[in-house]
């Protein structure tokens, strides 16, 4: 099963070109930067753990990623959200759905303080330091394919990814030469900074901040627009929580063109299905 080492592809978007670090078409199960974080529990031995706890919103992408990694290893699976609408319990789609299927016991209820010794507890979006063992390999990957390729001037190459928890981007800045930019796609870019410094205290990456503020999964036209753009000039679909904001953040930060842009495309795209429908909804009337 391949879970490493994505291709890298040269885009045009806009007149401009870009490379793209294809972590979405890692193994359909477990990809994106999702499969990065949490690849240590994969590969390691975890002889007492039978059960893995976490928390989040009812359509993460970390929930079904642990949802499939908790399938792999044969492992229960409880995951605590604060609610679930509705119209997704009657009609289960896309990460959610697809967590139930792979075994997920999902539970409307504060999460318990305190977990036995059989119980592996992961926080919400994998911000945790056992990430940066899958993290240095994507990072080893990208290094490798700078040396390798005649095409890309490598002292001048930009890695560029939004961020949630901002794990993946702070620990591809801790393990590369590059300078890695980054987006706040939750909160705030004060809130991205507190996020990194729970985990390293220095050495972040670069946040690209925007002129207005976005909330994190409310529908904007901007987002929409630019996600079937993207598709429309790269054949690639992106993820519109993360994806739209982070080629917005390009458009605006990263015009000049004598620069290397190396995006990281980290997966998400099963969260797409209910948020098309949401945009499709709204603004196709």
């Amino acid at each position: 099963m391949n879970y490493t080492n994505s291709p890298i592809e040269q885009i045009t978007f806009n007149n401009q070109n870009f490379f793209i670090k294809r972590d979405d078409l890692l193994h359909k199960n477990f990809s994106g930067n999702k499969a990065r974080k949490f690849y240590y529990f994969l590969q390691n031995d975890f002889n007492n753990i039978k059960k893995v706890v976490s928390h989040g919103s009812a359509q993460s992408n970390a929930m079904y990623s642990l949802s499939c990694l908790c399938k792999i290893r044969n492992w229960k699976f409880d995951y605590y959200v604060d609610h679930i609408a509705s119209y997704i319990k009657e009609n289960p789609i896309g990460n959610y759905k697809e967590a139930l299927e792979n075994g997920m016991n999902i539970i409307e209820n504060d999460i318990p303080l305190k977990f036995d010794e059989n119980t592996l507890f992961i926080p919400e979006g994998g911000a945790l330091k056992e990430a940066k063992y899958g993290i240095k390999i994507l990072a080893d990957e990208i290094i490798s394919w700078a040396k390798q390729t005649n095409q890309v001037n490598k002292d001048n190459l930009k890695i560029f990814l939004p961020s949630g928890t901002g794990t993946t981007s702070l620990y591809l800045q801790k393990y590369l030469p590059f300078e890695v930019l980054t987006c706040a796609c939750v909160g705030d870019s004060e809130y991205l900074e507190k996020q990194f410094l729970q985990l390293e205290e220095q050495n972040h990456p670069t946040i690209l901040k925007m002129d207005k503020k976005y909330h994190f999964g409310k529908l904007y036209k901007e987002f929409y627009e630019i996600h079937k753009e993207l598709k429309k000039q790269t054949n690639i679909e992106f993820d519109f929580l993360y994806d739209c904001l982070g080629w917005l953040c390009v458009n605006k930060h990263l015009k000049q063109k004598e620069k290397n842009i190396l995006y990281i495309h980290q997966g998400g795209l099963l969260g797409n299905i209910s948020m098309l429908q949401r945009y499709k909804y709204k603004y196709d009337k």
